[in-house]
């Protein structure tokens, strides 16, 4: 079998990187050749992304990835770029962007939210749509935008989401290009039964139809880079720009390396944490949309059944802070402070809505636990250790859930994702569910991105192959799960503080 080198961009809510695979004789190799954080900006029109920032940190790794392939002699044959979830772009006729993408933590959506409560029915749009109702799903941000400019969405020809806006800058084709499937499954107005969307449900919302193109799987060519690009890179049009699932989660769980037929479940950790089962059709049941589960598709007609959790937010948000008093930090160094802490002394509600804001995090942790009556965190390592042990439960509680919304066990957690070099959180998972938990491998976003566009070259043709390529290309991490009777007890307590 001959070589072949796809380059990954994953784009996180708080970092990028470019990683270039080389598959060989059915075995992956992975060399990243760029990263780089990025944070929103806020501006007189709200909180932003800096897309023309993120446009240039695109370049430049595909830049390092063509010269890393050069120096090798051997051709890179396709880029493609998975993001988060949610945000988009509005074009007009001949492809501009029309504004830089809001984000979703932006506070004008919550307005909108709470506005949209009087006349919508949540449970309905659950129903079409599989999507659980959250502040920062694409409908309720364009239901904000159409409450700050309702001219710009007349005017606007398509909305495109993060992966597809940056597809379309790399090729010079945004007026032509189709949604991705996946990442348009994020936004709480596609119907995940025919992968279409769901216009009964954007005329619901008095959102202008014309914004919604065409949709299209993932593996799709999506054409060359634009002239100007390639020749500055001393690439032809042989280097191709192709789309792995443009949702960076569909892109980790692809990447899982499960098993073939055992009873598994995925944790995909970074920024945001998401526990679910990939399963062949949506679950849209009563007890799915009380405990506020998700569908959203992934690769080859799959579809990832999970429920969104704050993830490492609050200790980024903390870790950021610390920084900005001169206190800088590495999570190395800030997990082996919390090791030193003693267990379970402080536990917080991740869900808690002012933690979702940025800002203040720790003067924010330090209000809630005096109107919880617990002591009051007073350094870095208790902070983080209440942090974590805190989202280890709350996978405790969605790990419970799930099973029992589809009346399945699952005794396996593949843990996925950057948060999965977190050693000591992969322990409380284990410690707090009962389950083993499978760690590996990090990089799994960019993995399942390389692979699906090794997918569209031909060097693989389904999921299952693409997982028992990870499994002979990465070791995995096993955690065993220990000290059940203190996590019971800790667990007892954290029931009684969410209020369930």
């Amino acid at each position: 079998m001959s070589t072949t080198s796809h380059l990954a961009i994953d784009l996180g809510a708080e970092s990028g990187r470019a990683i270039l695979g080389t598959m060989t004789r059915g075995r992956l190799e992975l060399h990243e050749v760029h990263r780089f954080s990025h944070q929103p900006v806020t501006r007189s029109t709200g909180l932003h992304w800096d897309f023309d920032g993120l446009v240039r940190e695109v370049e430049h790794g595909i830049q390092r990835g063509v010269e890393v392939c050069q120096r090798r002699g051997s051709p890179l044959q396709s880029v493609g770029v998975d993001t988060w979830g949610v945000d988009y772009g509005l074009i007009s006729e001949s492809g501009a962007l029309l504004g830089m993408p809001h984000a979703y933590r932006d506070a004008r959506h919550q307005v909108a939210f709470e506005s949209l409560r009087d006349r919508i029915d949540f449970d309905t749009v659950f129903d079409r749509t599989g999507i659980a109702p959250m502040n920062l799903n694409t409908s309720v941000q364009l239901v904000a935008q159409q409450m700050a400019d309702p001219d710009l969405l007349a005017r606007a020809h398509r909305l495109l989401f993060m992966p597809d806006l940056i597809h379309g800058v790399l090729t010079r084709r945004s007026n032509e290009s189709p949604v991705e499937r996946s990442i348009a499954s994020t936004s709480q107005l596609l119907d995940p039964r025919t992968a279409d969307w769901a216009f009964d449900v954007v005329e619901s919302l008095g959102l202008p139809t014309h914004l919604f193109g065409p949709i299209e799987g993932e593996a799709a060519d999506r054409g060359a880079l634009h002239g100007d690009l390639s020749r500055s890179l001393g690439v032809d049009e042989t280097l191709r720009v192709v789309t792995p699932s443009g949702h960076d989660t569909a892109c980790a769980v692809a990447a899982v390396p499960a098993e073939p037929g055992s009873s598994w479940c995925y944790l995909s950790s970074g920024t945001w944490s998401l526990l679910g089962a990939e399963l062949q059709s949506p679950c849209v049941s009563e007890a799915a949309r009380a405990a506020s589960f998700t569908n959203e598709l992934g690769i080859q007609g799959s579809v990832r059944f999970h429920k969104n959790i704050v993830g490492l937010w609050l200790l980024q948000e903390c870790r950021r802070e610390w920084a900005g008093g001169g206190a800088t930090f590495d999570y190395s160094e800030l997990v082996a402070e919390a090791e030193r802490v003693a267990s379970h002394r402080i536990l917080l509600d991740p869900g808690h809505p002012p933690f979702s804001q940025p800002g203040a995090m720790i003067e924010k942790i330090a209000h809630y636990c005096e109107s919880t009556g617990q002591p009051v965190p007073s350094d870095p390592g208790s902070i983080v250790r209440a942090c974590l042990e805190s989202l280890a439960l709350e996978y405790r509680r969605t790990h419970e859930q799930l099973s029992s919304i589809l009346d399945r066990s699952f005794p396996r957690i593949h843990l996925v994702g950057g948060g999965a070099k977190n050693q000591l959180l992969a322990q409380m998972t284990a410690d707090a569910t009962g389950a083993e938990v499978v760690v590996g491998p990090y990089e799994a976003t960019a993995i399942g991105n390389v692979m699906t566009q090794a997918l569209a070259s031909g060097v693989v043709s389904s999921r299952e192959e693409i997982r028992g390529v990870v499994a002979r290309s990465f070791e995995p991490v096993v955690f065993e799960p220990r000290n059940a009777e203190s996590w019971d007890r800790a667990y007892t307590r954290y029931l009684d503080l969410v209020g369930n």
